[in-house]
This record gives C-alpha cells, structure tokens and sequence, in this order.
C-alpha cells in the first residue's frame, strides 16, 4: 500500500454512510453477515500525530465523553500498527471530533483507519495491503473499507471489501438528533429479533443489481426496528423526501438519517427545517479524492 512520506502528519477521519444495507442473520461465529454498500462523505474529523521522547502512547481528544487509554479506537490502532513495523519511541496523537458519536457514521472507524495510515507516513514505513487489511479487520468490522474510502461492497461481516466505480458526486444532508443515540449493540439486539435463521446469501452481483434497480435507491433493514422505537427518525426521513431529497435513509444502525440531493442549493434549504438538531450539508467523496486527502494511492 503506497504511502506518502512526510515529517508532519495530520489527516482527515471522514465519515460514511450505507447506501444500501442488508443483514441476512446470525453467523456461527455470533457476528450478523451483511450485504452493504459503503459510501464516503465529506464530513470528517481531524487527527494528528507526533513523534515524543518518552515512550508510550497519549492521546489527546476534543470530546471529553471519549475515552484515551487502551479502550479507544485510536490507541488500539496506534499501538497495533506499532508494533507490526516495530515504531520505536513515543505518540501524541490529538483527535478533533466532528462526526458525532453513536450514529452510525463510522467516526470510530475512520480514525482507526487514519491512525494506521499515519503511522505508516510518520514511520516512512509501508505495509502489503493484505495486511493492512488484517490489522484493520482486528480493530472493527468497518475499519478495512476507510482503507480505500469512494464508494465499495462490503460482505460478511461488512469487513471483506470490493470497490465500486464511483457514482454521481451528490449533496448530503446528515440530520444528527441531539437527543437520541443508538448503539450498534442494541440495534442489532433489536434487528435479531426480527431475524428467524439466517437468510441463504445473495450473490454478489444479484445484491448490486438489487440496490441499483431502482436510480439511486437507499435502504437499511434497520430502519424497521429502530424506526419503531425512536419514531422522530422516520419522520425525519419523510421530511428530508418532502423537501426534495432524491432518497433518504437511516445512517448505518443509527441514529443519524441523511438524504441524498442531486441540488445543492436545495440541500442547504432543507437542512435549514432541523434547528434543533446536529445537522451537515456535505458531499459525496470519491475513491481518488480521498485517497488523495489521505495521502495514500487509491486502494483497488
């Protein structure tokens, strides 16, 4: 996996969102096997990463609610990552949130991902992409697909990825409730209750072609389940469509809900009707512009 060379690092963590997103049950080993579409979006945080005299990781962060020891995303991917290029001496790594946290954006994710690619940078080191996707997979199911970012398929466990071309670049609007958080635990627990065995996997292809069948059609099987106990997220999907979103969908297991705009200056209108809430008028990243601004080549 090519990695720039540089003496300061300091990297975007952008967020995603799940085009399509389908959980076909419970596998042997407890984890659910899911058919998804990965998208990236704009909206990010910022990590930064120095080298220090002392060793040892600290970690530094915007949002007192988060942890900074071993518990974090960001610590587990440092330290991982150190070990595998054997990195001596020590970290300061200062996260800056953005993404909101519990929303099914992929925050955590993403700056793992951006911890494993700046050590790489910082090191001057390079790893073989197959790799790479081993530490990521052993930090959370989500994390290999922020190693390419653009839009990708994602199986299994949502951690084995293919990319995709990428679409028409479109307007988000990401509607963030201040007032209501969903953990990926609990939605699951909800969904599985729903969930009688596991459904026979569709085939790669009839998956796409089902989610493309429709133009840029969105859907989450867990819009039912969290829809039924947190109600104001469906309505704010039905007021994101009445204000002229091309389609709008629950963010991952939640609680955000986007909608997709082909105008931007209607996206900006719309979000404008959540004053209450946390709310983004973003874009859709391609593979190469992300690569870009991550400071890798484009992963394929």
């Amino acid at each position: 996996m090519p990695i720039g060379k540089t003496e300061s690092v300091r990297l975007k963590a952008f967020a995603k969102v799940n085009l399509c997103l389908h959980v076909l049950g419970r596998r042997p080993d407890n984890y659910h096997e899911l058919r998804t579409i990965f998208q990236t979006i704009s909206l990010h945080d910022t990590l930064s990463l120095s080298r220090t005299r002392q060793p040892g990781i600290i970690l530094e962060t915007d949002d007192a609610a988060l942890p900074t020891g071993p518990e974090n995303l960001v610590y587990r991917a440092i330290n991982a990552i150190a070990c595998e290029i054997g990195f001596r001496g020590g970290i300061r790594a200062r996260l800056e949130k953005r993404i909101p946290i519990a929303r099914g954006l992929g925050g955590g994710s993403s700056d793992a991902a951006a911890a494993l690619i700046g050590m790489l940078r910082l090191a001057k080191k390079t790893l073989p992409l197959e790799r790479m996707m081993e530490i990521a997979a052993g930090l959370g199911a989500d994390v290999p697909f922020f190693l390419f970012g653009g839009r990708a398929l994602a199986v299994n466990r949502g951690d084995e990825i293919y990319p995709l071309d990428d679409g028409p670049k479109r307007t988000i609007v990401v509607v963030s409730p201040k007032d209501i958080g969903v953990s990926t635990k609990d939605a699951y627990q909800w969904l599985s209750a729903e969930l009688t065995r596991l459904s026979k996997p569709n085939r790669i292809w009839e998956f796409c072609a089902l989610c493309w069948s429709r133009q840029e059609t969105v859907s989450n099987d867990f819009e039912g389940p969290v829809f039924s106990r947190h109600p104001r997220l469906g309505e704010i999907r039905s007021e994101l469509l009445k204000r002229g979103a091309a389609n709008a969908a629950l963010a991952g297991s939640g609680s955000a809900v986007f909608g997709v705009y082909r105008n931007p200056a209607r996206a900006r209108r719309a979000a404008r009707a959540f004053p209450e809430d946390s709310v983004f008028v973003v874009e859709t990243l391609s593979r190469e512009k992300y690569g870009r601004a991550m400071g890798v080549g484009a992963a394929r």
